[in-house]
């Protein structure tokens, strides 16, 4: 992937997980990941159009998954997109817990495991709580 289409990725996510929001200084690896929305095996490309920015948690949780079960209904919907939707229409924090307000939202919590103690211990320790 082009050093350009890296760094256009990054400029636009603020250096921010686009599906948790940790910000590049508290993640646990050097740097965050190039995420594909669509994955490859899905038809996805390496065009901007298609990556976010992501920690390595929620890159590693997502994988290749493109949908999620809403835990409220049980309904397989589709994952949280922030290439066409806003992270405030889906997502809001309690104190430390990221929640869904939608079913995207829910199901994108449940299937990225956004509030597993891991996550909710480094945003306590960070002040985001």
């Amino acid at each position: 992937m082009k050093k350009a289409v890296r760094k256009d990725v990054r400029d636009r996510a603020h250096n921010r997980c686009e599906y948790c929001q940790l910000s590049q200084e508290y993640s646990p690896v050097a740097k965050l990941q190039m995420e594909h929305v669509r994955p490859r095996k899905h038809g996805g490309s390496d065009d901007v159009s298609n990556l976010a920015l992501a920690c390595i948690d929620c890159n590693l949780r997502k994988g290749s998954n493109l949908s999620g079960v809403d835990p409220v209904t049980g309904e397989i919907v589709e994952l949280f997109d922030p290439r066409t939707q806003q992270w405030s229409s889906h997502f809001e924090r309690s104190g430390a817990r990221i929640v869904g307000l939608t079913d995207i939202g829910r199901a994108t919590v449940d299937t990225l495991d956004l509030n597993s103690n891991d996550r909710l211990v480094v945003r306590f320790a960070i002040g985001e709580s």
